[in-house]
């Protein structure tokens, strides 16, 4: 491969990875979308009974206790 073509393949390569997609209009939430995803439909713990009991029949079936929001080893050692 000649060195302008090295060059050529590098510089589409840092064109690819350094643009990302935040630049984008299609990912950015626009002011009057906000409302919308600030809905308490869209918080995942909404529900907090629901939750602890969601989490009582979860670890009742593992036999284990927490690691939900903690990373851990798994093996009890903590």
């Amino acid at each position: 491969m000649t060195s302008r073509g090295l060059i050529s393949l590098l510089l589409g390569l840092a064109t690819l990875l350094l643009g990302g997609c935040a630049g984008t209009t299609l990912v950015r939430v626009h002011p009057w979308e906000r409302g919308a995803l600030a809905d308490a439909a869209m918080n995942p713990d909404r529900d907090p009974l629901g939750s602890a009991l969601s989490e009582h029949v979860y670890l009742s079936r593992e036999a284990s206790a927490g690691g939900r929001a903690v990373g851990g080893a798994g093996c009890g050692c903590n």
